[in-house]
């Protein structure tokens, strides 16, 4: 169970949306929970591992597409 907060105008618009399309708000606020989940995990990630990032280990874009037999 979830109970999340939203600005008037936000829920208004949600309303508006299900009242047009005989679904519920809480259908709509799953589905935006869901096509969002995916980046919001990627991005935290990213963001953890670059707090060990050191720039000794970063590699040239040049010298990574020589590696990979990628041309300019």
């Amino acid at each position: 169970m979830l109970a999340v907060r939203i600005d008037a105008d936000t829920e208004k618009r949600l309303e508006a949306l299900a009242a047009r399309t005989g679904r519920t708000k809480t259908f709509y606020a799953r589905e935006a929970i869901l096509a969002h989940l995916d980046d919001l995990e990627d991005f935290y990630l990213a963001e953890e591992r670059m707090k060990d990032f050191r720039s000794e280990d970063a590699i040239p874009l040049a010298d990574l597409k020589a590696e990979l037999g990628l041309g300019d």
